[in-house]
């Protein structure tokens, strides 16, 4: 490893807890008492987690429950391309633990892991301003190591499943590298040119028909470009491209 490398994953501290209401609520707590971060929380369960929406996340002992806190990543402006650098390091770390998968391990926009379509991962990113004016930004994730949920809204697989004999606290090893990595490439958007083309190799249904769902309406087009801000390009049947910020993606 190149001593730049190194330096930008010495920058990064971790602590492991037991079980606890949510990583990503304790590393709020820990930013509006000071802690600048960049700091690593992982949990054996969460009492309460939760997904995007305010979705339930289960959480049962051996998945991998994460979350990372952050002060002041980037201009306001430039975090809307956060999400696809976290997914590239989450994809980055499981593609570590099971080499083998290759194109069968994707990303979904915006951030979730598939294998085999199956969704294997989640991650929440959140952000608040603090009382200084320095903002928090947390990031979240989840992985299926070796429990699912059992009435998923998406079909689900764990990396057990998948055949990857891995544990959360491997799989987390590799994360903790592979984030210090891609948010130093990132480098508070500076360098997201670089992050997006990567990501978009690893990406699932770039060119296909989907339906997304949004919080008021469902449309359906053609995923037909992302832009350096992270938003999905969706042609519709008339021939508008609308940019979408976020929603949940269905492959028709």
């Amino acid at each position: 490893m190149v001593a730049s490398n190194k330096s930008a994953i010495a920058r990064f501290r971790h602590e492991a807890l037991g079980d606890v209401g949510s990583t990503n609520t304790l590393c709020l707590e820990r930013a509006r008492a000071g802690d600048p971060g960049p700091l690593w929380l992982t949990a054996r369960r969460q009492l309460s987690g939760r997904g995007r929406r305010g979705r339930t996340w289960i959480s049962e002992p051996g998945n991998l429950y994460a979350s990372l806190l952050l002060t002041d990543p980037a201009a306001p402006e430039a975090l809307g391309s956060l999400p696809i650098a976290v997914a590239l390091a989450l994809h980055r770390a499981v593609a570590s633990v099971g080499p083998w998968l290759g194109d069968r391990l994707r990303i979904k926009w915006p951030n979730d892991l598939l294998i085999d379509g199956a969704k294997i991962s989640g991650i929440l990113i959140e952000a608040e301003q603090l009382a200084d004016g320095r903002r928090a930004v947390v990031i979240g994730c989840g992985v299926n190591v070796t429990h699912k949920p059992e009435n998923p809204l998406y079909p689900a697989m764990t990396l057990a499943e998948a055949g990857v004999s891995t544990s959360a606290d491997d799989l987390f090893a590799h994360l903790f590298e592979e984030m210090a990595l891609v948010l130093s490439e990132w480098d508070a958007g500076r360098g997201v040119a670089s992050v997006v083309e990567a990501w978009k190799e690893r990406l699932a249904g770039l060119g296909a028909a989907i339906t997304v769902n949004l919080p008021d309406r469902s449309i359906s087009g053609v995923f037909s470009a992302i832009d350096l801000d992270g938003y999905l390009h969706l042609k519709t049947a008339d021939g508008a491209v609308l940019r979408i910020a976020s929603g949940d993606v269905f492959f028709s």
